[in-house]
């Protein structure tokens, strides 16, 4: 389905047009969240309030960017909304433990994999590097999300951030930078 189609559709609050547009999009929308909470779950939860916000919204939509593009703007600031309420709970559990109230429990995720070590090798190499991702400043952390786990390149980038190409390779350029910087200090702290 042509994509003026559909949002013509959805504007004018046909059922199916909203099942197709989940259809069509949902793997995009759920990559999208994944690339900045790490997390399948929370993926899938962020993308269903992406879906929530485009339905309660597409009368909003103007055409002037694609409707993916749209899509990806939404669904980077409802994860970037995610992650900072994480962090408020996050610090409100650690206030807690402090003061002398719950006990705070690590889950651990089950992971399968033929080899145990290398599974966890690569969980532990991906902890590190999403930790590392996310003491970038935030306009880095969206770049390189956008670039490194979507595969965007920079003109869709630019696009989804409302900004310049030129603007997208700067931010690249400094994320890698940083994460070069922070990874180094982590290993080399690892190593002493």
């Amino acid at each position: 389905m042509i994509e003026n189609q559909l949002v013509t559709q959805l504007q004018a609050n046909e059922p199916a047009a909203f099942r197709n547009l989940v259809a069509n999009y949902q793997d995009l929308v759920v990559n999208t969240c994944y690339g900045f909470v790490q997390h399948r779950e929370d993926a899938e939860d962020v993308a269903q309030e992406v879906f929530i916000e485009v339905h309660r919204s597409i009368h909003k939509f103007r055409g002037d960017a694609k409707l993916s593009t749209w899509l990806y703007r939404i669904a980077m600031t409802k994860s970037i909304d995610f992650l900072r309420s994480k962090k408020r709970k996050k610090w409100m559990s650690s206030l807690q433990v402090l003061l002398g109230g719950e006990k705070h429990d690590r889950q651990v995720e089950d992971r399968q994999s033929a080899n145990p070590h290398t599974a966890l090798e690569n969980v532990e190499r991906q902890e590190i590097l999403a930790k590392a991702v996310s003491k970038l400043p935030e306009n880095q952390q969206i770049a390189f999300t956008l670039s490194k786990f979507e595969g965007l390149s920079y003109k869709q980038i630019a696009e989804v951030m409302n900004t310049s190409q030129s603007s997208v390779e700067s931010l690249l350029f400094r994320a890698k930078r940083n994460l070069k910087k922070l990874l180094f200090e982590y290993y080399k702290n690892q190593n002493n």
